[in-house]
């Protein structure tokens, strides 16, 4: 890309190359819902195929990272610091690294959430996807709260918006403890290297809200600069 575009490109809106990042993110960690269901019905084959789908989109992910990395002008004036760009892309990718070990970790083991626990583990799973997914459009608002100056009702707009992340990561976390209710209950019924995994696969899920939510913190510590 000519260096003119580049220079127009970023310096007409930083957010567009991190908003690209971040709806790839987004891709990597929704094809999570289609993976467990594999899981559930036991089809690895399938799994396995999906698991290589979030594998593909995480490195995708990461080629977008380093084009930002390299691409991100120094010296020219911008309406964001140039540090704070790169430490969110930062946090965002990481997203997507989770996913990409989640899925990793129970192909390896064809490590299947027990029956009992697989549709209150959706719930779980969709909603630490629903930190993802707000973290994404507070990206996506952030665009026009740089047209405002980050002031006004947009800013307003926004803030609720981080509050609501915050909420929905609480959520994952209430959500996380009855899980682990429900496998301590039912976990000597299954090998201990297995339950030890399942605890992990749940922790890990919650962490992928706890990310969404640095994310936000880190958008959050961006707008306090401003």
């Amino acid at each position: 890309m000519p260096l003119n575009n580049i220079l127009g490109l970023f310096a007409q809106s930083p957010l567009k190359p991190l908003e690209k990042h971040s709806n790839k993110v987004s891709e990597c960690c929704d094809i999570l819902v289609p993976f467990f269901k594999a899981t559930f019905e036991n089809d690895w084959t399938l799994a396995e195929e999906l698991r290589k789908k979030i594998s593909d989109a995480e490195r995708e992910a990461d080629s977008l990272k380093r084009e930002i990395r390299l691409k991100l002008p120094r010296g020219l004036f911008m309406p964001l610091d140039r540090t704070d760009l790169l430490e969110l892309v930062t946090q965002q990718d990481k997203l997507a690294n989770y996913a990409k070990d989640i899925a990793g970790r129970a192909v390896g083991r064809h490590l299947c959430i027990p029956q009992p626990m697989q549709q209150a583990f959706l719930e779980y799973l969709n909603r630490s996807l629903d930190a993802a997914h707000q973290a994404t459009r507070v990206i996506q608002e952030m665009d026009e709260l740089l047209e405002t100056g980050f002031k006004g009702r947009e800013l307003n707009f926004v803030n609720k918006m981080i509050n609501e992340l915050d909420a929905i990561e609480d959520d994952t976390d209430h959500q996380q403890i009855l899980l682990r209710r429900q496998l301590l209950e039912i976990e000597d019924q299954y090998k201990p290297v297995d339950v030890i995994f399942l605890y992990k696969i749940l922790e890990w899920i919650g962490v992928l809200a706890d990310q969404a939510q640095r994310v936000g913190s880190r958008i959050e510590l961006m707008l306090a600069r401003s």
